[in-house]
């Protein structure tokens, strides 16, 4: 393993992939061309590692983690109505079918 190469479990091993089209400029595409072939590396390859590090670089952001909390505040309540409107339609019941009324046996 190179010492570019992260140690981290490869995001292959943790799912399925999904193409990801992205407009760069020529310059930026000159540049990345570049530093994958001085990595040994494809270019997909250099922005998937890039956008990893982004992404864990992210999850410590101070902003960000301010934003996931007014977030999952604002998941959490929507979650909240949308039980009591379901608690409102159904009762207490808590079955995964709601009632339909009779079937046809008497």
């Amino acid at each position: 393993m190179s010492e570019n190469t992260p140690a981290e479990v490869p995001s292959s091993a943790l799912g399925s992939t999904r193409a990801l089209a992205v407009r760069i400029t020529d310059a930026l595409r000159a540049q990345l061309d570049v530093i994958a072939q001085l990595n040994d590396r494809s270019v997909t390859e250099e922005i998937r590692i890039a956008l990893e590090a982004w992404v864990e670089t992210s999850k410590s952001d101070p902003k960000v983690l301010e934003r996931a909390e007014t977030v999952r505040a604002e998941i959490e309540r929507d979650a909240k109505t949308k039980q009591s409107a379901i608690e409102a339609i159904f009762g207490g019941t808590t079955g995964a079918k709601a009632p339909r009324g009779r079937s046809g046996s008497a």
